[in-house]
């Protein structure tokens, strides 16, 4: 199966969504709030630095449960100001 290359917008999504979730984890450490996510640490480790940038749905949701982040603030956040038409969060 061959994956089709992300744009650049999704490549920045995920830096962007990498740097609020580090934010959000604050002093705790990776496998104190993976572990809480029920996620591994490499996990976590490769969305915080944008290797992972279009993690599924439900880890982004456990990992916004685990910092205590809504779900609508994630979007937001890490949604890149100038998103193409037809673009979902």
């Amino acid at each position: 199966m061959v994956r089709t290359p992300l744009t650049p917008w999704e490549r920045e999504r995920g830096e962007r969504l990498g740097v609020l979730l580090r934010r959000a984890r604050g002093e705790r450490s990776m496998v104190e709030v993976a572990a809480a996510a029920g996620l591994s640490a490499e996990t976590l480790r490769k969305i915080e630095t944008g290797r992972a940038p279009t993690p599924a749905f439900f880890t982004v949701a456990a990992l916004a449960g685990a910092l205590g982040l809504s779900l609508d603030e994630v979007a937001v956040h890490a949604t890149p100001p100038e998103a193409p038409e037809g673009a979902v969060a």
